[in-house]
């Protein structure tokens, strides 16, 4: 279908549309006999005076408010009572008064606000461009890009991103349409998630003073290598609770995290527990059950973050979502469009999360982050049509990961595959060639970088992943499932190189 950038009559669209859902009810249309007539005019008023002033940050705002408002009728909101945000946020970040702009206000009209090019850009059609420049439907998403022209690239983007984040509250809201639904005001966009993971890290955590006395976060190890980077850039203390890896479970210690919980101090308080679900390396979703244990955990008065980058391979009712739906306020989940959208090039991560730590985090970023580029593709990559694509996209690369599987354990020197394969890569062992039934990680790293270099096999290079030092994870490789072609020439190579690597 055409590609269409996002236009100011769109988002006052999705102003309109969210003023309904935030009103439902005051503004019947002309033919509804539900009011009397002086009555369904003051509603038409209220709502008309409403949609003229309302901006995407009051639209935001509102929906927070509409979002408490249901939380406090509903008896599972507030969730859990011994939180307190105002003991998990710095003060300095709860103090913060955001950086705003005329933008944020006011998004059409001529606009002299910003210091912006008014003539355009520096891709702005001229005739000598006009000659040169490819046809505008080889400029569309079905060949490979976009019609800059209709991007308006010499504007500063929406700093709201409203119609993305309804596109996504839609999609996720229908999965599950029986729980409080998500609104705008639930959601965070970031460049990607890795930017959502490092602003968390500077909203809660206290950097350690000289002596080393700061704050805390708990990863579960082995696990995605960037909670570590955030930590150490940060200056944050972190403690590793790893997951039981006997027989390749990869399930949370709750036991050992308890006891972890229950060494935090006033002066080195835990802050943030990161779990990453389904796990990477692991590949192993972690039991909604275990989530909620954590987060209602009284010994624990921080924010859980559920890091769920590949829970679309996974399946959407394992989603920690539905404890935000539910009213749960100290957790946090992440996803992101790299991963099951195919959108790895656009950086566009999202959060989820309760609307009063949602707003921490708006107040909190800079005005601008999400370009217009990532913005308009990221609007059309969540609209209804686009995500039946996605998902026939995630059903094969599914298909293709039960097959290689398969086809894996078929090979001498390979051994056992681990974790519960929830995403879109398997974690494999390698064994050693004098004695098969040990793993051999130096042996898995010589097939790695064999595989990946030049080879006298004459094929074309193929990188995988060594990830043979982690905890848990002797001797495997992490094998990214490609297209069934693809997956067949790993599996010739793999086969070739570990007759020659012994």
């Amino acid at each position: 279908m055409p590609f269409t950038a996002i236009s100011h009559e769109t988002l006052l669209r999705s102003q309109e549309s969210a003023v309904d859902k935030l009103f439902p009810g005051y503004c019947p249309s002309p033919n509804e006999e539900c009011c009397p007539t002086s009555s369904r005019k003051a509603q038409q008023a209220f709502c008309s005076l409403v949609r003229c002033c309302l901006t995407p940050v009051g639209i935001s705002r509102l929906a927070c408010a509409k979002t408490v408002t249901r939380r406090m009728v509903n008896q599972n909101a507030g969730l859990p009572d011994h939180f307190s945000l105002d003991k998990v946020i710095r003060p300095n970040i709860l103090s913060l008064k955001p950086y705003r702009c005329a933008r944020d206000d006011y998004e059409r009209g001529i606009l002299l606000d910003a210091n912006e090019n008014s003539l355009g850009s520096a891709l702005s059609p001229t005739e000598e461009f006009e000659q040169q420049a490819l046809p505008a439907q080889q400029l569309s998403p079905e060949h490979g890009g976009l019609n800059i022209h209709s991007l308006s690239l010499h504007r500063y983007p929406s700093p709201s991103q409203i119609p993305i984040k309804q596109n996504l509250c839609d999609y996720r809201n229908s999965i599950q349409p029986d729980l409080p639904p998500l609104e705008p005001a639930n959601v965070f966009l970031g460049v990607g998630s890795d930017e959502i993971l490092d602003l968390l890290f500077r909203i809660a955590c206290k950097p350690g003073d000289s002596e080393g006395i700061g704050d805390q976060v708990i990863v579960t190890p082995p696990t995605y290598g960037m909670y570590s980077v955030c930590a150490k850039v940060n200056d944050v203390g972190m403690i590793n609770v790893p997951l039981n890896v006997e027989g390749g479970a990869f399930t949370v210690d709750l036991e050992h995290l308890d006891s972890q919980l229950s060494q935090g101090s006033s002066s080195r308080p835990i802050k943030l527990v990161i779990l990453c679900s389904p796990g990477n390396p692991t590949g192993t979703t972690i039991p909604l059950g275990t989530i909620e244990k954590i987060l209602s955990n009284p010994k624990f008065n921080g924010i859980l973050v559920v890091d769920e980058a590949y829970i679309d391979f996974a399946g959407n009712e394992k989603s920690a979502i539905k404890l935000v739906r539910q009213g749960w306020r100290n957790l946090i989940v992440t996803h992101t469009l790299s991963k099951g959208f195919g959108l790895a090039g656009i950086r566009l991560g999202i959060a989820y999360g309760s609307a009063d730590l949602i707003q921490v985090l708006n107040n909190t970023k800079a005005p601008y982050t999400i370009s217009s580029p990532t913005s308009s593709l990221g609007y059309e990559a969540t609209k209804p049509d686009r995500l039946k694509a996605t998902e026939a996209h995630i059903s094969k690369i599914n298909e293709n990961r039960d097959w290689l599987q398969k086809e894996l354990v078929k090979i001498t020197g390979l051994g056992k595959i681990l974790g519960q394969t929830e995403a879109n890569f398997i974690l494999i062992q390698v064994m050693s060639f004098d004695s098969p039934t040990d793993v051999d990680s130096q042996r898995a790293k010589s097939v790695y970088k064999y595989m990946a270099e030049d080879s006298e096999l004459g094929q074309t290079p193929i990188v995988v992943r060594y990830r043979g030092d982690e905890l848990g994870c002797q001797g495997c490789l992490r094998i990214t499932v490609g297209s069934r072609l693809e997956c067949q020439k790993l599996l010739e190579k793999l086969a070739q190189t570990l007759q020659l690597i012994h």
